[in-house]
C-alpha cells in the first residue's frame, strides 16, 4: 500500500522566517508524536517566478516573503485522518493553529492530501 502524504505551500515573510522555523520544529515534534511518518519544511531556494503558473504565483507572494513547501508522510489516509485529529487536539499547538499569531498569512496557506502512485 501507497503511503499519504499531505503537503503545504505556505509565504512567509522573510523577517518571519526564524520564527516559523521555531513553530515549524514544534509542530512537526507534534506529527511525530502522534504517529507521522516524516515531516519536512523547506524554504525556497531556485523557485522563479513563472509565466503561467510558479509557486510565488501559487501563493499570491509579495515582496519580502518567501516560499516554504512542506509536507507530512502518514502510512494511509486512515493513518492520516486519525493523526490529524490527535494533532488538532492537541494543547500545545493552539497557540500556533491562532491566525492572529501566526508568522505566515493562513487565507494564502495551500494544502492538501496526496495518495502515492509511485514509490521507488
Amino acid at each position: 500500500m501507497s503511503q499519504y502524504v499531505d503537503g503545504f505551500v505556505v509565504p512567509v515573510p522573510t523577517k518571519n522566517l526564524a520564527a516559523y522555523r521555531r513553530m515549524a520544529r514544534k509542530a512537526g515534534k507534534v506529527w511525530m508524536e502522534h504517529g507521522a511518518l516524516h515531516y519536512m519544511e523547506c524554504v525556497a531556494d531556485d523557485v522563479k517566478p513563472g509565466k503561467l503558473t510558479s509557486f510565488p504565483q501559487s501563493v499570491m507572494l509579495q515582496d519580502g516573503e518567501t516560499v516554504v513547501f512542506s509536507w507530512i508522510v502518514y502510512s494511509s489516509r486512515k493513518a492520516r485522518d486519525r493523526i490529524n485529529a490527535k494533532v488538532m487536539a492537541d494543547p500545545r499547538l493552539a497557540k500556533m493553529m491562532d491566525p492572529s499569531s501566526s508568522p505566515f498569512d493562513f487565507k494564502r496557506l495551500i494544502y492538501g492530501g496526496f495518495k502515492g502512485i509511485v514509490e521507488l
